[in-house]
């Protein structure tokens, strides 16, 4: 902030700071410089400056001269005894560091050469002049470690600054916004500043189960029994009645026979598809275009053959089914919902090919388990979600449906449930196999021990966007994917959302999406109010305007692109009307208004948890206040919604269903 305030006021003077706001300062000088780590952002752009590049370069060897002439001094010697080190006969890392001067000195030198590249755009060079630094042997030995070449066998500096320098030149290379969300007041996060705080428009959490009060009420009792970590692997010392339980839950969900928890699923889906392919012999693998890295990395890992089909092309999926006998081991390995465009894969249409080419199949439901069917089991379960909703939380598989079908499914509970882990689940013995071989498994410590209105708030964001003219990848899914088309216009279009709007939206470029593709990629969540969705929307229209991004007409025009401009962007919902309307009427959250949480789930998790955990025992004030957020909670589900009629948000035909007691939670 120092460094801040000393910017601030030099506003009028330069023209670079005086038109440049005020929060996009602060954000550049808190932020460290991706290609060249010892100077801020705002410090490499200045360096570009003809006034302020040449004074930086001056002060930087100034600085470094002058360091090395306090080392030279006499009463260097006193210094150091302060400090309560005193020169040996080998000097150590950890000397150097202890030393002031020293360690100054060398970040002194580091800066230098930073600021020397980045004023030629090049890598730093290796050998720079040195003011001399007689009189202190822990100056030397910084020195003379900065000058020693570094040794490698295999791979050097110079040889991946141009593979960097290339992403830069194509605007792929990727920046890390500091975003830091707030457990109080999702879905509003704080940046490098603790007084600068953005609303988050593009996280994983799709639920906003990460502050969830049962879930982190839980996560204490846990930590206060069990401890923060799990001990070690699985194998050693990590395996829980948690771990247990847990995978008892997950295989429940999906109505299997066993599930085995993984620290991700990206390591879930890559020690998966790779032991599965090493251990069927002749095993080949037959993998949508658009499959996420986890899988295409297990794959790889597994040296299996593999084929990749066109995303969700059926016809491309037969016709490389056709060329292999039926009795070669096969594995059809696709999504759900593919998180970058919104579509989702024909799962029912693949399992009778499988059936008819005699293929396993293997289902990633990472962005669909706790959005997708009665019980959050996923796009396979919502397909049939009559049959599912009467079986109700029987583990027994309901027989010929898409679920029972798929063998092997993979899921996160990172994601809609808001916390960390991967899982896969299926029969006991492929559960067995991958619990018995895979290396990503065995060998990796364990882990520490609503969303219908989530829906209609997707269908506004989308209708919205769609009035504007503002281009959505068409999709039935939850995902917003806004098309723009240019890697530069996406990461200046998540900047000025950012910096100019405080609406944090990251920008999606290559490898992740097809160059021509970039978008910002929108998530839309329960806790997501009106207000925050109108600033959205608004935002969005302006940034689009100053940007000069192709609106949807443009696109129309030049042939259309990521389906986006071709007559096929009006896509029917996974979710229909009758299943949004299953759990009530939801409404958007206004400003101010509270969050809802089910008495009943707290319950059932609070008994769940009572055998390893004890009871919940509130106090008495507690008591109270639980009381009076229930009373207030069934007095509002019982007739006192607000009167005067908002905005009209109708998107569902209302339907009267009963509505479970609920308790209220910081919005």
């Amino acid at each position: 902030m120092e460094k801040f305030s000393s910017l601030a006021r030099f506003k009028s003077s330069c023209p670079f700071l005086g038109g440049t706001k005020t929060s996009t300062l602060r954000a550049l000088s808190s932020t460290i410089s991706p290609r060249f780590p010892s100077i801020s952002q705002l410090t490499e752009r200045a360096v570009g400056c003809p006034i302020m590049g040449p004074a930086l370069v001056m002060r930087s060897t100034q600085m470094v001269a002058g360091y090395a002439s306090v080392a030279g001094q006499a009463d260097v010697q006193k210094i150091h005894h302060n400090k309560g080190i005193f020169p040996g006969t080998s000097v150590s890392e950890a000397d150097i560091s202890k030393c002031p001067h020293a360690s100054a000195a060398r970040a002194a030198a580091r800066m230098a050469d930073d600021l020397a590249a980045a004023s030629t755009a090049k890598a730093p060079e290796a050998k720079k002049e040195k003011a001399a630094a007689a009189g202190c042997p822990f100056h030397k030995a910084a020195a003379a470690a900065k000058e020693q070449p570094v040794k490698s066998a295999a791979i050097t500096e110079t040889q991946t600054t141009p593979t960097l320098e290339k992403k830069h030149k194509d605007q792929s290379y990727r920046y890390f916004n500091n975003i830091n969300r707030l457990a109080t007041k999702f879905p509003i996060a704080h940046t490098a500043s603790m007084k600068d705080e953005v609303q988050v428009w593009c996280a994983n959490d799709y639920l906003g189960m990460g502050n969830n009060p049962v879930v982190l009420e839980t996560m204490h009792r846990a930590l206060d029994k069990y401890g923060a970590g799990a001990g070690g692997t699985r194998n050693i010392a990590g395996n829980s009645a948690m771990h247990l339980g847990l995978e008892r839950e997950l295989a429940t969900l999906h109505r299997k026979e066993a599930a085995l928890v993984f620290s991700s699923c990206y390591v879930a889906n890559d020690a998966t598809l790779s032991t599965l392919g090493s251990k069927l012999p002749g095993c080949v693998y037959f993998s949508d275009a658009s499959n996420h890295a986890s899988m295409i990395q297990g794959i790889r890992h597994s040296g299996a053959k593999k084929e990749i089909f066109k995303h969700n092309d059926l016809d491309d999926l037969e016709a490389k089914l056709q060329k292999y006998p039926k009795d070669t081991p096969k594995i059809i390995a696709f999504e759900s919902v593919y998180s970058m465009c919104g579509s989702i894969g024909p799962i029912k249409e693949i399992c009778d090919l499988a059936k008819k080419y005699g293929a396993l199949t293997f289902l990633d439901e990472v962005h669909a388990v706790g959005l997708y069917g009665p019980r959050g089991a996923g796009v396979a379960e919502h397909l049939d979600w009559e049959s599912h909703q009467m079986a109700g939380q029987s583990s027994e598989p309901i027989k010929d449906s898409v679920m029972d079908r798929i063998d092997m499914i993979t899921g996160t509970l990172g994601k809609a449930y808001g916390t960390i882990g991967g899982y896969v689940a299926g029969s006991r013995d492929f559960i067995d196999m991958i619990r018995s071989y895979a290396p990503g498994f065995i060998f990796t410590t364990s882990l520490p021990p609503c969303y219908t209105l989530k829906q209609v708030n997707v269908r506004t964001v989308k209708e919205r966007f769609a009035a504007l003219d503002i281009p959505v990848v068409p999709g039935p899914s939850h995902i917003v994917p806004v098309l723009v088309g240019d890697a530069g216009l996406a990461k200046a279009a998540s900047d000025k959302l950012l910096h100019e709007h405080g609406i944090y939206v990251q920008a999606i470029n290559f490898p992740t999406v097809a160059v021509g593709e970039e978008r910002l990629r929108v998530t839309v969540t329960p806790r997501h109010t009106a207000e925050q969705i109108d600033g959205l929307i608004t935002a969005m229209d302006t940034v689009f305007t100053e940007l000069d991004i192709n609106r949807i007409s443009k696109w129309a025009k030049l042939g259309g692109r990521a389906n986006v401009g071709t007559g096929k962007e009006n896509v029917q919902p996974i979710w229909s009307n009758d299943q949004i309307n299953t759990a009530g009427l939801p409404q958007t959250l206004h400003d101010g208004d509270t969050a809802l949480v089910d008495v009943n789930a707290v319950q059932a998790v609070r008994e769940s948890f009572e055998n390893l955990l004890g009871a919940v025992e509130l106090s008495e004030t507690e008591l109270k206040v639980e009381a009076a957020l229930m009373t207030g909670a069934v007095e509002h589900i019982a007739g006192a919604l607000p009167k005067k009629v908002k905005a009209p948000r109708a998107l569902v035909n209302p339907i009267n269903m009963p509505v479970a007691p609920a308790v209220a939670v910081s919005a």
